[in-house]
């Protein structure tokens, strides 16, 4: 029952995922201080630098796998120690890793799939940074940062899934999918509030306005879906 009820809240969860990708692409615009997309500013040229940075060296040069399983099991252990949950044995090698944990639940599960570790690292040391200097010191340089350390957990994440995960399984692959895409969407525009001029006020309108345009649009096409059903059917009759 449990595994239905996440498949019907994945279903539902559909419109709001394409809302998510909309509103991630806005938002890299708007943490250059322009939310249109007329053209690719400075901070939108950073962020996809660096992602495509990461992406054309992991096609080159061997993966960083233990580097990834490392952040892979200290989100674990982040996420469960947030959770109250007790942590040890933590190990790492190449072949993967594993940490012990004294409860767990779809949060901790899921984490290294939508937590990127290292641009949370890179966001917190912006913060930090933030509070010494105001304005932020080279913001482009910043997302640079962001989208690499992005599109090494995406690179890296990807690379797992395709893989007999057990943490993605014990909830269902269309829900586990939904929830890692939607989780790492939300983490990025934070990083983004974080790293850059974005606001969370901005972020969250951007969000909202993309997400009433994702279900409308579902909603006119189930009711156009509806017209041509009855007036196929009424006029049969």
């Amino acid at each position: 029952m449990a595994h239905f009820l996440r498949f019907i809240a994945a279903i539902m969860a559909l419109p709001f995922s394409v809302a998510m990708a909309l509103s991630l692409w806005s938002s890299i615009f708007a943490s250059a201080g322009r939310a249109t997309v007329d053209g690719m500013p400075p901070g939108g040229i950073a962020f996809c630098a660096g992602f495509l940075s990461f992406f054309l060296l992991s096609i080159i040069a061997p993966a960083p796998v233990r580097t990834y399983v490392l952040g892979h099991e200290l989100t674990h252990a982040l996420w469960g120690l947030a959770f109250g949950a007790k942590v040890s044995n933590i190990k790492v090698g190449m072949s993967g890793g594993s940490v012990v944990l004294s409860k767990s639940n779809v949060w901790i599960t899921l984490a290294p799939y939508f937590f990127p570790f290292y641009t949370a690292i890179v966001a917190l040391v912006a913060l930090i940074w933030s509070f010494f200097a105001d304005p932020l010191p080279c913001p482009w340089a910043w997302l640079f940062a962001v989208g690499f350390t992005w599109s090494f957990h995406v690179c890296l994440t990807l690379r797992t899934l395709f893989q007999s995960q057990p943490d993605v399984l014990e909830y269902g692959r269309l829900f586990s999918w939904s929830f890692i895409w939607i989780a790492n969407a939300i983490g990025v525009m934070v990083v983004l509030c974080a790293a850059t001029p974005l606001t969370i006020s901005n972020a969250a309108s951007i969000l909202r306005d993309r997400t009433m345009q994702a279900y409308s649009a579902v909603w006119n096409v189930m009711v156009y879906l509806y017209n041509v059903i009855v007036a196929t059917f009424g006029n049969g009759a």
